[in-house]
Parts: C-alpha cells; sequence; structure tokens
C-alpha cells in the first residue's frame, strides 16, 4: 500500500524496547523484514491484516502503533497569564466551572518545588547502634510502596516523563531523587535506586555513558537505554546583549558564569570545550561558583548574578534565555539487569514507547526522540 503522509507510529521503539530484531518480529507476524523496515521509516502504509498482525506479535493495542498526525483535540481555553510570544507555549489545564482554564509553564512555573509528602516516620530507638538502619512506621499503603520505581538523575525532563508514566499506569509511583549523573551512577551501584540517569561524554573514547558505567558498575550487569538525546550549550540573557558565540567569549568579554559541582555532565562539558579552545579554568570568571541544578543555572542568568552558565536549549526556552549550542548529549537511563524483571520497571520503561510521552519531551524543544526507548549497550 502507498504511503499515508498522515499516519504515524512508534513500531520501531516498541520492538527494541522489547529485544526483538526486525527479523524477529517479521516471523511473528508472518510478513517480510523489508515490511518492517518500510513500516518504521514510514515509507509503507500496512493493510490492516498487518496491522492487526503486529499489533498482536508485540502484545499491544492497535492504537498504541499507529495514529493520525491530526488526531490531536483542540480546545479553547483561558489563560491565566498573558503571552506575549506567538511561539508554541507549554500549559497545565483544568477544568473550573466549566471553562478551560491554562497555566502558562514559563519560567520558574515550568518547575515545582513542593513539599513532599512522607511515606513513614523513624520510630525512636536510643539503643540504636548503626546509623543507617532504623525502624520506619509506616504512613502509606505497603501495595503502593511496593509499585514504586526509584530514579535519580538531573534532568528535568525525568520528573516530566514520570508524571506521564503515572497517568499511564495509575497503580504504579515513581519517586524521582535529584543527583548529578556520576552520583546517579554511584547511587544505583550502593543499591539505592532502580534506575540512575546520566549524560557523561569521555572524549578519548567518544562514547556516551558507557565507560562511566563500566568503571562504576565493575561487578555488575546493567542496560543502557536512551530517555533523549538533548542539546546543551550557554544559556545567556535574552537577546544576548554580550554578543557571546563561544566560551572563549566569556573570557574576552569578562563575562560572569555559575557552574555546576563535579561529577555533573554540565561541568564535564564546560571544562572538555574550554579544554579545546585552550582557555584556562581560572581565566573564567565565576568557574568556581558552584549551582545544584539546571534550574538554578537558569535563575542566575534571568536574575543577572551571571552573564552564563551550562544548561539545556529546553532549560533556556523554558526561562525565555538565550542558547548557544556546543554540543549534543545522549541522556540515557540505566537499569540493573536484576530489576528488569520487576513488575512497575517494566511498566515505566514500557512507557519510553507511547507517543505521548514523546510528545511531552518534544514539545519543550532541544529533545531529538528518534532515539528514546533505544538498548545502546547491555554491559
Amino acid at each position: 500500500m502507498k504511503q499515508n503522509k498522515s499516519l504515524r507510529n512508534n513500531l520501531k521503539s516498541i520492538r527494541t524496547r522489547l529485544g526483538m530484531s526486525q527479523q524477529d518480529l517479521a516471523n511473528l507476524a508472518g510478513v517480510t523484514r523489508q515490511t518492517i523496515s518500510g513500516v518504521e521509516s514510514e515509507q509503507y502504509t500496512p493493510s490492516v491484516a498487518i496491522t492487526l498482525r503486529l499489533a498482536k506479535a508485540l502484545g499491544c493495542q492497535v492504537e498504541d502503533l499507529f495514529w493520525f498526525e491530526q488526531d490531536s483535540p483542540q480546545i479553547e481555553v483561558l489563560l491565566t497569564k498573558p503571552v506575549t510570544s506567538s511561539k508554541q507555549v507549554r500549559v497545565s489545564l483544568a477544568q473550573v466551572g466549566g471553562q478551560w482554564i491554562a497555566y502558562p509553564l514559563v519560567g520558574k512555573d515550568a518547575f515545582r518545588l513542593e513539599m513532599i509528602p512522607a511515606d513513614g516516620e523513624s520510630v525512636e530507638d536510643e539503643t540504636r547502634t548503626n546509623a543507617n538502619k532504623v525502624q520506619v512506621r509506616l504512613l502509606e499503603d505497603v501495595d503502593k510502596l511496593r509499585n514504586t520505581v526509584a530514579i535519580a538523575g538531573c534532568s528535568p525532563v525525568v520528573s516530566l516523563w514520570a508524571k506521564a508514566a503515572e497517568r499511564w499506569h495509575p497503580q504504579m509511583r515513581v519517586q524521582c531523587n535529584f543527583a548529578n549523573s556520576l552520583a546517579a551512577l554511584q547511587s544505583l551501584s550502593r543499591g539505592e535506586i532502580h534506575i540512575a540517569g546520566m549524560h557523561l561524554y569521555d572524549p578519548e573514547t567518544q562514547e556516551y555513558n558507557i565507560p562511566f558505567v563500566r568503571k562504576v558498575l565493575a561487578d555488575k550487569n546493567a542496560v543502557l537505554i536512551t530517555l533523549g538525546i538533548w542539546e546543551e550549550g550557554l544559556l545567556v540573557q535574552s537577546g544576548n546583549p554580550m554578543g557571546i558565540k563561544s566560551v572563549s567569549d566569556l573570557v574576552e568579554f569578562g563575562a560572569t558564569i555559575v557552574n555546576r559541582e563535579k561529577g555533573s555532565g554540565s561541568r564535564m562539558l564546560l571544562e572538555q570545550v574550554l579544554q579545546q579552545e585552550q582557555v584556562s579554568f581560572s581565566a573564567v570568571k565565576g568557574f568556581d561558583q558552584v549551582i545544584g541544578n539546571h534550574q538554578d543555572v537558569a535563575q542566575a542568568v534571568v536574575s543577572g548574578i551571571a552573564d552564563a552558565g551550562i544548561s539545556t536549549a529546553s532549560v533556556a526556552a523554558s526561562f525565555g534565555l538565550g542558547f548557544i549550542p556546543l554540543h549534543q548529549s545522549r541522556y540515557d537511563l540505566v537499569v540493573l539487569k536484576e530489576y528488569l524483571e520487576e513488575t512497575p520497571v517494566q511498566q515505566l520503561l514500557g512507557t519510553l514507547g507511547n507517543r505521548l510521552v514523546h510528545s511531552q519531551l518534544e514539545v519543550l524543544g532541544g529533545y531529538d526522540t528518534s532515539k528514546t526507548g533505544d538498548v545502546v549497550a547491555t554491559i
């Protein structure tokens, strides 16, 4: 059947997540490998019979595999704040008194800071001798706790993905913990989390994440799954009034920066680019001024505390800042193989092929989701 340009599919992401080759899926569905390749590249529109066979072979609904681009519904909303930009703006929605209300996710409103409800509290014990072990009185249903997936990472996208996944699987809960890439990996090694998110580049091997995983998880087996590929670079004030175009300009124009902590992918990127351009770390104003996360870097630039800082294109867009791209980084999820059999972990990873999850990442800007859900390494 000839190509239908409005038909979209995520056949490849679901197939690779299940560890199938194109030939494996072709054998199960009773079609040729060329058919699978044609459908995945959207060069071929499958018949109804082939569509049903593919869905059956993958154990999902047809709607999970295929959709029409124009099928996204539209509604009229009332904005809580005026938006002067003609560009797309992310919003949260609620229906109040029969009227759809839209809350623009711009600047600080794109990130939520809130008191976290407790799942339990420690029991007082004056005889306790081990500071790392305590008795806890539960404040939450134990079945709900069993359905929790713990993740550590520094990307705001991790929590965005988690919220989308929780809507898809209401019985599952995702516990997100902030940690830079190296700290997240070390936490995984200590058995504190199920999944570590990381974006570290090794210039010697020219590989993302894998060399670091091999080193930190030397005695463990793990799988690396891509969440997305993001643009990293310099955040600068709106309109880039200083005319910064490279890290060399930071020194030439006397710009002040804020930096990230050691072990973070952003700091490693800054150091690598400075070395490539033969710029001394000490020559950059503010190099030792450490900020704890991507949002704080953006806030420092917005408030004028700094002229620039390393972060991502999506963070720049959320805060209305200028952005000078330096590098594309692959953000991977590292999972110990022993956790892959756990139901909540399977459910969470299973949402990586969901087109609604992809849409949440894509609308941020600066994210490439073409590799989302791909297994890039088994260690």
